[in-house]
């Protein structure tokens, strides 16, 4: 424009940003509304959208408030231009960030809500948000007017060299996402390498799986690592998982009366302890003749795998307990030595013997 400033351009102007000002205050008050109802609902998505609505919207309307008053006031047309391209550069930027804001929530939202999906694992999270962020950057360069294909172009060939470099990275990457895809380990699952190490899953992120050991100590794996050990997962395909306790008793033990009480205390450790199964069907199975007792395995069922320590610790000491005011003898290992004048003979053992015999030379 060729006119002089007036005092009526001053105004409206004015009028314009004080507008867009107010349209702010009023949208950040109603959105400030809808949050608290927002946290009522049972799904976190709306929070998340919410939120970010609340960044947009304000500064969306100063941005209008500032383009508006902008028309009205008798810039030439560069400087007018370069107003309008700012201003868009400014939205683009607080709306690419609110984007990837909420893609990042509602993806973890979303993992939360389902079972079988990593919930808190950030590989997902990290991956949305950058490609986001990416699609954002594009789009402000073609606002300036930078063509973006001879960029495209040049990072499909750096793309190669990069890839070259990191392989190892690479590498973590997708064996990370495999993981996940492929459901083997989820956050939250009980975990023992061959390796020895084990624990509870905490996080899977772009290069690494974090394992918290029962020690409360982290266990950093990378993902590629993870991928190729064999591993075991004691929380799939379910959570629940029996334990074996190997117990003895003396040859003459009545077996029928040591099932009996054996029962009874799993039956009392199954409803008492925290933990334990109480549905789950006790299990009794002799199995063997050994030296000096008569082995039988005894099957508990727990929650999950750390109960079982738990569990283990209160059904030996209560059976034991049991054992003694019944009268039922858990024996030791025996082993009888004599000591004869003469030469050294060893005698064979016979069949069916639980104890042995050696003969020792003396002097």
């Amino acid at each position: 424009m060729n006119r002089a400033l007036t005092l009526d351009d001053l105004v409206l102007a004015g009028i314009a940003l004080a507008a867009g000002l107010l349209t702010a205050f009023f949208s950040r008050t109603l959105l400030r509304w809808l949050a608290k109802h927002a946290k009522r609902t049972k799904w976190s998505g709306d929070d998340v959208v919410v939120d970010a609505l609340r960044t947009v919207v304000p500064w969306a309307a100063i941005a209008g408030g500032a383009a508006a008053a902008a028309a009205v006031l008798p810039l030439t047309r560069t400087v007018q231009r370069t107003v309008n391209q700012s201003l868009q550069v400014w939205l683009i930027f607080v709306v690419t960030l609110s984007a990837a804001r909420v893609v990042a929530g509602l993806v973890r939202a979303v993992t939360q809500s389902r079972s079988g999906v990593a919930g808190s694992a950030t590989i997902f999270v990290n991956i949305t948000r950058v490609l986001v962020l990416a699609i954002g950057f594009l789009v402000v360069l073609q606002t300036l007017g930078i063509s973006i294909a001879p960029l495209l172009t040049a990072l499909g060939v750096g793309g190669l060299a990069v890839a070259l470099a990191l392989q190892d990275t690479l590498a973590n990457l997708f064996a990370g996402i495999h993981i996940l895809a492929s459901k083997t380990v989820q956050v939250g699952d009980y975990i023992r390498l061959s390796s020895g190490e084990e624990g509870y899953v905490e996080d899977i992120n772009w290069r690494q799986t974090t394992v918290r050991a029962l020690s409360n100590n982290l266990v950093v794996i990378p993902n590629g690592q993870l991928a190729k050990t064999n591993m075991t997962n004691f929380s799939r395909p379910e959570q629940d998982l029996t334990i074996l306790v190997q117990v003895g008793v003396a040859y003459d033990s009545d077996l029928d009366h040591v099932e009996r009480v054996t029962n009874e205390v799993i039956a009392e450790v199954m409803t008492e302890i925290t933990g334990a199964l109480p549905d789950h069907e006790p299990t009794i199975r002799f199995h063997t003749f050994g030296d000096s007792r008569i082995g039988f395995t005894v099957i508990l069922g727990v929650g999950e795998f750390s109960d079982q320590y738990r569990i283990k610790h209160e059904f030996i000491k209560r059976l034991h307990k049991c054992y003694r005011s019944e009268g039922i003898h858990i024996p030791a290992p025996a082993r009888t030595v004599t000591l004869q004048q003469g030469t050294v003979t060893i005698p064979q053992q016979r069949p069916g013997e639980d104890i042995r015999s050696v003969l020792v030379a003396g002097e």
